[in-house]
């Protein structure tokens, strides 16, 4: 049985926050807090509900997005 969805966006937002956490990468709390959040929920919306795949593509997206954010 899967875990509903507003605990699967929590749980998805959750680990790719202590990675960019713990990597030093996360910058600013509340602009890290909105990317992932819009990141991790337009996913669900196209219908991914594998929590890693959610995490793992939050960070990568995050990632990418960061040099836009530090110029």
């Amino acid at each position: 049985m899967s875990e509903p969805i507003p605990w699967l966006i929590e749980h998805s937002i959750q680990i790719a926050w202590n990675y960019l956490e713990r990597t030093g990468e996360l910058g600013n709390a509340a602009e890290a807090s909105s990317f992932l959040l819009r990141t991790v929920d337009e996913m669900v919306l196209k219908g991914e509900r594998r929590k890693l795949m959610l995490a793992s593509r939050a960070i990568e997206a995050y990632q990418r997005h960061r040099p836009v954010i530090a110029a």
